[in-house]
């Protein structure tokens, strides 16, 4: 038999609710637009991520490889690792307690995807280019990890040439920036290089956003302009551990349409309910898309009893719990799905 419960329960209870109800309808009073139709390019579009952020970007890249050109991936480790576990996330996909997870065991996870068609071909896999970049101090998901993710991307894609791999000396968990010097930014909002915390955008010195995108785009011709931020209402899209809200970044030359998309996802913690713009305003992609003609998508995760860090499903919790083997992962994933719908809208037009 249960004991009834106290008033102290009650009351830390009922605060939490209120928290949450607060969290959820931090916009619902502002008026947002829709996500417009901005006719982008249907081909050269990129998916780049930071943590679970890492993580989502590479789910997204093996599930639709035929409608990205490029994948990003910043302090996260290979594709498939959680294998639909909350327990193999926490023990062998950030820290490696249980030891490292076996890329063959995971490839077997591919092959079975793909014999279902809910992934996308070898032959475009093998077609992308790829940037990792892990830093050597990573205390959240250990470096070893993003090495294991560099060779699982070299044995996919066709040759070595396609594939970057950087470590960073002394930076821990996080997305590294170089802000310009007449940046207004509390130095305080961002992360230590070494220690992060914060905000997890690491005050390195190091432009890894440019030098991400420049890898990815290497014929790419400088185009310099400026750009607008937007907020959009991203409710349209709505599955669950979505926000209301998410970003897009349109420079002045994309308004007519056929520039390509980058979709930047934001790590645990960094979403903008947990630090408000920083992350969509100062990890150095907006600066770069600005001089190159680039459109950066910005999709908002939330945060919930199921998922308090407001991470993006690379374990589960977001599909039904009926399943015994979540499809988070595949094509057939609940918030892959809504993040491919975002970028549909993007590349179609105004008229279609």
């Amino acid at each position: 038999m249960s004991s009834a419960p106290t008033t102290a329960s009650m009351r830390s209870l009922m605060g939490a609710l209120v928290i949450m109800l607060a969290a959820s309808n931090v916009y619902a009073d502002d008026t947002l637009d829709d996500l417009p139709a901005l006719g982008a390019a249907s081909d050269q579009a990129s998916v780049v991520g930071v943590s679970s952020g890492g993580y989502m970007a590479a789910q997204l890249a093996v599930a639709w490889p035929e409608r990205f050109s490029g994948v990003g991936v910043v302090a996260a480790g290979p594709w498939g690792c959680a294998q639909g576990a909350l327990s193999l996330a926490l023990n062998q996909c950030m820290m490696t307690r249980r030891g490292l997870p076996s890329l063959e065991e995971l490839e077997g996870r591919w092959e079975n995807y793909a014999s279902q068609e809910q992934v996308g071909s070898q032959d475009a896999l093998s077609q992308l280019r790829a940037f990792v970049w892990h830093g050597n101090e990573d205390d959240v998901v250990a470096p070893e990890l993003g090495s294991l993710l560099a060779e699982q991307w070299q044995s996919w894609l066709a040759t070595p040439a396609q594939l970057r791999f950087v470590k960073g000396e002394d930076a821990g968990h996080g997305w590294p920036i170089r802000l310009p010097k007449e940046t207004a930014i509390d130095p305080e909002s961002l992360g230590g290089c070494r220690q992060g915390g914060g905000s997890h955008i690491l005050a390195c010195g190091e432009d890894v956003a440019g030098e991400m995108l420049e890898w990815l785009y290497p014929d790419r011709q400088s185009i310099p302009g400026e750009g607008e931020l937007l907020a959009f209402d991203q409710s349209e899209f709505a599955v669950k551990g979505l926000a209301n809200m998410g970003y897009v970044f349109i420079p002045e030359v994309c308004a007519e349409g056929d520039c390509p998309v980058t979709m930047a996802l934001h790590g645990c913690q960094m979403s903008a309910e947990a630090i408000e713009d920083t992350f969509v305003r100062y990890n150095g992609l907006n600066r770069w898309a600005a001089e190159h003609g680039q459109v950066v998508l910005y999709p908002q995760a939330e945060s919930s009893m199921a998922n308090p860090q407001g991470c993006w499903d690379w374990w589960g919790f977001a599909e039904s719990t009926w399943q015994l083997s979540p499809l988070h992962d595949s094509r057939e994933g609940k918030q892959i799905g809504a993040l491919m719908a975002m970028l549909d809208r993007l590349q179609s037009s105004s008229g279609d």
